[in-house]
């Protein structure tokens, strides 16, 4: 990835959550939120908030745009689907893989069976209408030795890796391949939906929060970002970027996703979400089965952030931020003025960042009590999710406490539950109820927990619980 331009006819639209500021002097936004100044020929360039490149200087600004997550792509085309082999890892699953076959029309597909009881054999996908060959692993190896075999045995330029457990929507494969119009793009990741509406609570709760669906915005995938890492159950690669990295971690039987979506980020590439792209995934619905897959990502932390320590904090937070909400938090007077003091000086930091003719005193209130209230939501997730095991301590010792967790605990439910309701892929599902959807959440989070505590002890390693505190 050598060559980084833009090529002439891509375009990019800034996102309609951006602020215009100063007639069109300044757009603020983007994740982290900051303020992006552009020169008087470079607004000229945007017609409506988009803009198509057409020379080196279109080209420039294009990119500047995208990588301050002001704006997203909009290319003009894309590689053909003769330019992709799709490698399906496979374990004791051969009626899931047949379906998922039978959907993959004209397609290049390389089955790697991971060592199944009954090994899959070429017979078993005669009448797809795709050419199919089998690989085997006589002994399982995991999912991330599974998908490397797979893209060994690619020869085309991008390789699409799907679990055996998904069925893609029709258009997925035209929507993902045309971001890699940007030379820079390694790896672009659909939205990944319910497979079947059925009527149990998990099914429900699975239908609007699954660990997998990373809701309907579009995003870069960067490390603290909206979007900071895609699953591999449904992802297309550069083939020659994954190469270049050696693959999956074949070491990692959790988390080996993450772990590829970080590496390549650190190596230079560029990573797109693409909700527009749909993928559907047959849930875990059982009880046991779900607490289960939430406790084993959860353990992945601990072995993430031995790799990259720098992006598993489970919260990144100013540290007047930080005051500002634990002296609220105490509840006296004196907690109370110190907490107004400490927001006050978050204000004065974020008014002196953003000094410029373009900003407004209301657009760095909106900044500061954005920040505030976000702050809010990520200590109230965090106390509930991984130091859960720390905030039932202090709440059975302390009455003060156990107030500050009871809320936050109600506080984090309930936003997550406006933020996610509208994640429904089926008008069959019945929607869950604020209470129900609140409770349902509290067991996904300890779930998780126990698996996080689990394979931090197992690990003598803490950086997973480790809060990252910023000036």
């Amino acid at each position: 990835m050598t060559q980084t331009r833009l090529p002439d006819g891509f375009a990019v639209q800034v996102d309609r959550r951006v602020r215009v500021l100063g007639a069109g002097s300044a757009l603020l936004g983007g994740s982290p939120t900051r303020l992006l100044r552009l020169a008087p020929a470079a607004q000229t360039l945007l017609d409506g908030g988009r803009l198509e490149v057409r020379d080196a200087v279109s080209a420039q600004l294009a990119r500047a745009l995208l990588d301050a997550t002001v704006a997203h792509p909009r290319p003009a085309g894309g590689p053909s689907h003769l330019d992709v082999t799709v490698v399906i890892p496979v374990r004791d699953n051969l009626s899931g893989v047949r379906r998922l076959v039978g959907t993959l029309r004209g397609l290049r597909v390389v089955v790697v069976d991971d060592g199944s009881r009954m090994p899959l054999l070429s017979s078993d996908f005669v009448g797809a209408h795709c050419d199919v060959e089998v690989l085997r692993h006589s002994a399982s190896r995991g999912p991330a030795a599974a998908r490397n075999t797979g893209l060994r045995a690619a020869t085309t330029d991008f390789v699409a890796f799907l679990d055996s457990d998904v069925v893609p929507r029709r258009g997925w494969l035209e929507a993902l391949l045309g971001h890699f119009c940007d030379p820079t793009v390694a790896l672009v990741a659909p939205r990944i939906i319910g497979l079947n509406s059925q009527d149990t609570l998990v099914a429900r709760y699975e239908a609007v929060r699954s660990s997998l669906d990373l809701g309907q915005r579009e995003a870069p995938v960067v490390p603290y970002g909206t979007v900071s890492y895609v699953p591999s159950a449904a992802i297309i690669c550069r083939r020659s970027a994954l190469t270049e990295l050696g693959g999956f971690d074949e070491a990692m039987h959790c988390g080996e996703d993450v772990d590829l979506c970080w590496r390549l980020v650190e190596s230079g590439a560029r990573l797109r979400y693409e909700p527009i792209a749909l993928v559907a995934h047959e849930h875990r619905t059982s009880v046991r089965d779900w607490l289960g897959r939430k406790a084993f990502y959860g353990s992945s932390a601990a072995p993430l952030s031995s790799r990259h320590p720098d992006k598993t904090a489970p919260l990144v937070i100013s540290g007047w931020t930080l005051v500002a909400w634990v002296l609220l938090g105490l509840g006296s007077r004196l907690g109370y003025l110190g907490s107004m003091l400490a927001a006050l000086a978050t204000g004065g930091r974020i008014s002196r960042s953003m000094r410029a003719p373009e900003t407004q005193p209301g657009d760095v209130a909106f900044v500061a009590a954005r920040g505030l209230g976000l702050a809010a939501v990520q200590l109230a997730a965090a106390l509930c999710r991984h130091y859960w095991p720390v905030a039932l301590v202090l709440a059975m010792a302390s009455q003060r406490w156990r107030r500050v967790v009871v809320v936050a605990a109600i506080v984090d439910g309930v936003v997550d539950w406006v933020a996610r309701r509208r994640n429904a892929n089926s008008d069959d599902t019945k929607p869950l109820g604020l209470l129900t959807y609140v409770v349902m959440k509290r067991l996904d989070d300890l779930a998780y927990g126990v698996g996080l505590w689990h394979g931090a002890l197992r690990e003598h390693n803490a950086r997973p619980l480790k809060p990252q505190i910023r000036a």
